[in-house]
């Protein structure tokens, strides 16, 4: 019987261990492997395929600790067939997996520089898994910024773990909204805004950039404005990744395909194309 790890088009099965609401239409999967499926291990930054038998597979980055790949956790946003129906999974319920695929962020790069996240609305959940890299190699890093934003506060994710990220003492963490309300305390405005005022040495300092395209381009553009080399700025893409390994072309980004070129591209790479619309 041909397995899974003899050919990357196969999914393996894994069974749903906890499933949890995150913020309005985005929930967190916890997937623990069936009876004989493998355990790959990932690096920070790489995506799995995941499939619904009957309905079909989408592409979700993985959102756990690296070093703790058992189980693997995705959070997802339900905005298509695919996804929605995993909305409605239970847990003990069975899925296909397929991965782990793409370029991861370049971690190694970082070690004895500055640290630059920027993430908005979804974007976080890539970046969760270098979080959890660095605390747990704190002392590798220079300083460690986080700068995220949400539509409003009711979308913030991961309320609980930004604020005991925000509450350690070698992590800066600074969260905006584009609309507050009544109860928001916080920064009001595009995460763009945070990196003028955020503390950091340009000239020694790696930034990790996901989330709407939009909102990528102009943070780079930020970034590399307050000093960044342009080559030590990278950004995750989120094209629609079909087959995960470049067959079928549905993620073209220019000369890129995202899956197999990506998703984490060096910003200089795709910098022209992010200007360009249709592409």
């Amino acid at each position: 019987m041909l397995r899974a790890k003899d050919d990357p088009m196969l999914p393996e099965w894994y069974r749903i261990q906890h499933r949890r609401d995150e913020i309005p239409n985005t929930f967190t999967l916890t997937l623990e492997p069936c009876e004989h499926a493998p355990v790959p291990s990932f690096a920070c930054g790489q995506f799995n395929m995941l499939y619904v038998f009957g309905v079909g597979e989408i592409p979700i980055s993985i959102s756990g600790d690296p070093e703790h790949p058992c189980p693997l956790i995705h959070t997802i946003r339900a905005v298509g067939n695919v996804s929605a129906r995993l909305k409605h999974l239970k847990v003990a319920d069975q899925i296909g997996v397929r991965g782990p695929f793409g370029r991861p962020w370049p971690i190694e790069l970082a070690h004895g520089k500055d640290l630059l996240l920027v993430a908005g609305g979804l974007g976080l959940a890539p970046l969760r898994s270098v979080l959890y890299h660095v605390i747990a190699h704190r002392k590798a890093f220079g300083r460690v910024t986080l700068l995220y934003g949400a539509r409003t506060p009711e979308d913030i994710l991961y309320r609980k773990e930004c604020e005991q990220w925000r509450s350690r003492s070698d992590l800066d963490v600074a969260i905006s909204v584009d609309r507050g309300d009544d109860d928001w305390r916080g920064s009001v405005g595009v995460v763009p805004r945070l990196i003028a005022r955020s503390l950091f040495d340009p000239t020694n300092t790696v930034a990790l950039i996901c989330g709407p395209e939009v909102m990528m381009r102009f943070s780079a553009v930020e970034v590399e404005h307050c000093g960044v080399p342009g080559e030590q700025i990278f950004i995750s893409m989120e094209r629609n990744m079909k087959c995960a390994l470049g067959f079928c072309g549905h993620c073209q980004c220019g000369p890129f395909f995202t899956c197999k070129d990506g998703p984490v591209l060096p910003y200089l790479q795709v910098r022209d194309l992010l200007c360009k619309r249709e592409i």
